[in-house]
Formats: structure tokens, C-alpha cells, sequence
């Protein structure tokens, strides 16, 4: 294993018709990274073919036959870190909007014993003005809707560069992730459940030739999953209240 500062860190790649930027993703991956876990969800494209062909004995294949959503992909590959041995695992997209050299910040809290989940905030960069000016407000309104449905103070609850210890999935209930687009907001609604200690870095904000935008049915059904979390957790804890009354 190559370690770093003492852990195993493994990234989860979730990808779905990623032929085209995965390459040279896999690419920049740092050499110190003990594993790198693609998982092809279901793509009618070649790439499961980019990991296979890549040359890196680092880089695992996980395929779905069905496509189930990048919330769907990135358990999977949870799960399969967690096989590995891996201490950390760090998700990083497939379309290379993830700069490498956040990784080390991103780690750093975890390290050190200060969070059990670290989120990436691109708001919070000094070149944040670099991201489209729809996904900044859509990011904002977002992140503060998440911020009261869970109690974590975080402003960017979007970015999908995160990394968490093997400690925290073990306390996530992963089979109530939502599979598809609006996981990262259900995942921090899990993790306030579990008790996570969440925290946030500045990575950089990566737009260059990336094919991806946000439109306004995903602001709305990230709304809406937002909400809906907030219903059930409200409803457990009611339900919690009511046991623990009846007991004492």
C-alpha cells in the first residue's frame, strides 16, 4: 500500500458515457492514491473500455448492467473501497472538473481528526467567480436549504469532491442514499442523522471543455428531495421522542 499520512486512500469515480474525459482523468489521479474504483453505469459508450485500457493496475472496473444513478454508482464503489481495505474514500467525477491538488486539503481535516466528511466548497474559492453564473445561485439557494434541513453549516452542498472515513460509511444507512442526481444533499442528511462531524475546503472550480450544466428540473427535484428527507428525519425523531417517553 503507498498510504498517505498513515491511511489507504481509495477514489470512487462514478461514470456513466465518459469516454471522452475519463482518460485523461484517470491520468492525473495522484501516485500516492492506493486505488482508484470506476464505476460505469451502464454506458452505451466505450467506457468501461477507457479503464480497462489505461494501464494503471491501480484502476478497478465495477459495472452495472442497469443504469441506477451516480447516487447508485458512488454505493457501489463504497462499498467496494471498503472491501479494498481502504481507510478513506474520496469521490472524484469522471469528467475531470476535480483538481487533483485539492486532494491533500480535502484529506486534511479526516487526517487530523477533525471531521468524519469533508465536502469540497468551490463558493468559498478564491476564483469561485469562474463557475456559471446560474450554477453559483442554484448552489447558494441549494447549500442554505440543506444547511437548515440538516443543521450542518455548509453553503455548498452540490459539489460532489468529497472524501469520508471508513468509520463514518460504516455508520451511514447507504441503503436509503438516493440513487440519482441530488444524492450529495440526502447523504448529508443521512450523515446528521449518524452524527457526522461534516466539514468544507475551497477546491478550485473546474470549467473548461466539460459537457455539464444545470437546468431547472434539477434545481426543483433537489428541492423537492431536500424536503422530503426533511419530512422523514423530522417524522424518525418523532417517532424516537414518543419511544423513549413511553419507556421512561
Amino acid at each position: 500500500m503507498l498510504m498517505f499520512s498513515g491511511k489507504s486512500v481509495w477514489c470512487v469515480v462514478p461514470a456513466h458515457n465518459e469516454q471522452r474525459l475519463l482518460p485523461r482523468m484517470l491520468a492525473r489521479v495522484p501516485a500516492w492514491v492506493d486505488g482508484v474504483i470506476v464505476v460505469d453505469d451502464a454506458s452505451s459508450d466505450q467506457t468501461s473500455r477507457c479503464v480497462t485500457a489505461c494501464g494503471d493496475p491501480r484502476v478497478h472496473l465495477l459495472r452495472h448492467e442497469h443504469n441506477q444513478g451516480v447516487g447508485a454508482a458512488i454505493r457501489s464503489g463504497y462499498g467496494l473501497a471498503l472491501d479494498s481495505g481502504a481507510d478513506i474514500a474520496v469521490v472524484m467525477a469522471a469528467d475531470d472538473q476535480m483538481d487533483p491538488a485539492d486532494l491533500p486539503g480535502l484529506l486534511a481535516p479526516l487526517i487530523a481528526d477533525q471531521a468524519d466528511y469533508v465536502k469540497g466548497n468551490r463558493l468559498r474559492h478564491v476564483n469561485a467567480a469562474r463557475m456559471p453564473l446560474g450554477r453559483r445561485i442554484a448552489a447558494h439557494l441549494l447549500g442554505h436549504a440543506t444547511a437548515i434541513a440538516t443543521g450542518y453549516s455548509i453553503s455548498d452542498s452540490q459539489c460532489g469532491y468529497t472524501a469520508i472515513t471508513r468509520d463514518a460509511l460504516d455508520r451511514l444507512a447507504l441503503s436509503e442514499l438516493w440513487p440519482r442526481y441530488g444524492y450529495p444533499n440526502d447523504l448529508l442528511a443521512l450523515a446528521a442523522r449518524a452524527k457526522l462531524r461534516v466539514s468544507e475546503v475551497p477546491v478550485a472550480p473546474v470549467y473548461a471543455d466539460e459537457q455539464s450544466g444545470i437546468r431547472a428540473w434539477h434545481f426543483f427535484s433537489v428541492g423537492w428531495l431536500i424536503g422530503r428527507r426533511w419530512a422523514r428525519e423530522r417524522s424518525r425523531d418523532v417517532v424516537r421522542a414518543a419511544a423513549d417517553a413511553a419507556t421512561s
